[in-house]
């Protein structure tokens, strides 16, 4: 038994990511990370071949942990699950946008858009029971779009996703959440 209490199941979304969730960090694949991170967290990983039904019927919160977001800490994790019961609502990791952002309008480069005003969706997004229960399916896909679609029903709390939790978007990427994480 972990540290947290508070039970939820979850799962890893490799699925339409390529090959990258199979690059290994540390030694090990991100998709290896990411399930023992849920698992360090108290979540009781599931995969996509157990039946919505069964999930929504368990009567847990459930997560979506994005593989390509592998070291994200097990705290965190748990921290998402936390909120999202006690709010009952959805949690919505992100981290701050550091890059440059520029507009673009008929093929031209225009402004710069001010970066506090903006996030990226990292990982996990969680669901409370209550959600749980209303929806058909598990949500997948771009975790972007996932929370934007979820918004659109349902009440979301965001919470700023520790430097850890950045997401990968290539070797390069993995290279450097592999530095950031020695030790």
């Amino acid at each position: 038994m972990t540290e947290f209490e508070t039970p939820a199941l979850g799962s890893v979304v490799e699925a339409d990511r390529g090959s990258l969730p199979f690059a290994l960090i540390h030694g090990e694949a991100l998709v290896a990370c990411a399930v023992w991170a849920l698992g360090e967290a108290g979540v009781t990983p599931v995969d996509f071949t157990v039946p919505w039904e069964a999930v929504a019927e368990a009567g847990e919160a459930y997560v979506l942990h994005d593989a390509l977001c592998p070291m994200t800490p097990a705290s965190f994790v748990a921290e998402c699950v936390q909120q999202a019961v006690e709010h009952d609502a959805v949690v919505v990791a992100f981290r701050p946008v550091t890059d440059t952002v520029k507009t673009v309008a008929d093929g031209m480069v225009g402004g710069t858009l001010d970066r506090s005003d903006l996030v990226e969706v990292t990982s996990p997004i969680v669901l409370p029971a209550s959600v749980v229960a209303q929806l058909d399916v598990a949500p997948s896909g771009d975790f972007a779009a996932i929370a934007a679609a979820l918004a659109t029903r349902f009440r979301v709390v965001t919470l700023e996703a520790p430097a850890e939790g950045r997401r990968v978007a290539d070797l390069d990427d993995v290279r450097v959440l592999e530095a950031l994480t020695l030790g």
